[in-house]
């Protein structure tokens, strides 16, 4: 199917106008955020921490985003077809399971696999393949597995519980996403559409220039899907009493439930979390803590808003909904193991 070049550019509108729009609210937010830095308690001190949390957790996430657009451009454009059949298992079990380890050899976040995963998609991978992707590399990548480390050492289970535990949970939401139902039935309407229209990417000819528009495009996509997400963790951030949730963090059962629910909230990237979770050693127990790690890595707010660029809400619920229930189930048996 081909497009005119008058149609091709009208299309282009809308993305650009996105694109600009982000980086828009993200100039804005670090023009209040300095603006503010120097006045004191106010009525609306609300307000000021609630973009001073958007912004870190924006800034935080937007280097990882923008590595991953490049990464995915790099394998939409530049490796060839015959390389990528090679290297891939046709086994659906090996396939997943390689698929998963790809993230030991890339030291970017949560945010830079979605790109990422949009990238072996177009490929022709299925989704369950990139879904084992998506949730096992943010815990896999070395970054991720030294700070971890550094945080907790390899006493107490918290390191091993993060990457085996989250290894076995991507495989589980791997299978499940998929069953009963229809592939294209996972896929977000405009994404699928996009895939169906646009020729080979990795052709021969002007990849130089084909790989400047998928950028342009990616980021156009991602970006506002970004913004909203951190802007919506910032406000819940606010608007959520975290002595709320500690308050229960020594019982085995509701500290696992309550420290799920703040790994939600405050959608932390998951190269640095570890730190935060030991801030939190001596109000939640062992196991609370490695749910923590693990849910977070795979599922917050700002999260949510990307895959939601690429999947349907149906697929995203899948994920959300198979994370949660083995998070839980994970952090509740090691609370009563290390008991």
């Amino acid at each position: 199917m081909t497009t005119t070049p008058g149609l091709a550019a009208q299309s282009q509108r809308p993305r650009l106008t996105y694109l600009l729009a982000a980086l828009g609210i993200v100039l804005a937010l670090a023009v209040l955020r300095i603006a503010t830095s120097g006045i004191g308690a106010l009525p609306w001190q609300a307000l000021r921490d609630a973009v001073t949390l958007s912004s870190s957790v924006l800034l935080e996430s937007f280097p990882f985003v923008v590595v991953g657009i490049a990464i995915s451009v790099l394998v939409r454009v530049w490796v060839s077809s015959a390389l990528f059949e090679r290297v891939i298992p046709t086994n659906r079990v090996l396939r997943r399971i390689m698929m998963s380890l790809v993230g030991t050899f890339l030291p970017v976040c949560e945010c830079g696999n979605v790109p990422l995963a949009r990238g072996f998609l177009s490929r022709g991978m299925s989704v369950g393949d990139v879904v084992a992707f998506t949730l096992a590399a943010p815990l896999l990548n070395p970054v991720t597995i030294i700070t971890t480390y550094q945080a907790f050492g390899t006493n107490n289970g918290i390191l091993w519980g993060r990457v085996l535990g989250g290894f076995v949970i991507a495989q589980i939401a791997a299978l499940i996403v998929m069953w009963r139902i229809r592939e294209a039935a996972l896929l977000a309407p405009r994404f699928a559409q996009a895939c169906q229209t646009q020729g080979p990417e990795n052709a021969d000819g002007d990849r130089i220039g084909r790989s400047l528009a998928i950028f342009a495009r990616e980021s156009a996509t991602l970006l506002p899907a970004l913004v909203l997400g951190s802007m919506v963790a910032g406000l819940i951030q606010v608007g959520v009493r975290r002595d709320v949730l500690t308050t229960v963090g020594m019982d085995p059962v509701l500290s696992v439930l309550a420290i799920v629910a703040l790994a939600f909230i405050v959608s932390i990237c998951s190269s640095v979390d570890a730190f935060f979770a030991l801030a939190l050693a001596s109000v939640f127990l062992p196991g609370a803590l490695t749910a923590f790690l693990v849910f977070g890595a795979m599922v917050d707010i700002k999260m949510i808003a990307l895959l939601r660029t690429t999947l349907s809400g149906r697929a995203v619920a899948r994920i959300v909904a198979v994370v949660t229930l083995c998070c839980v189930i994970l952090g509740v048996g090691v609370n009563y193991g290390v008991a």
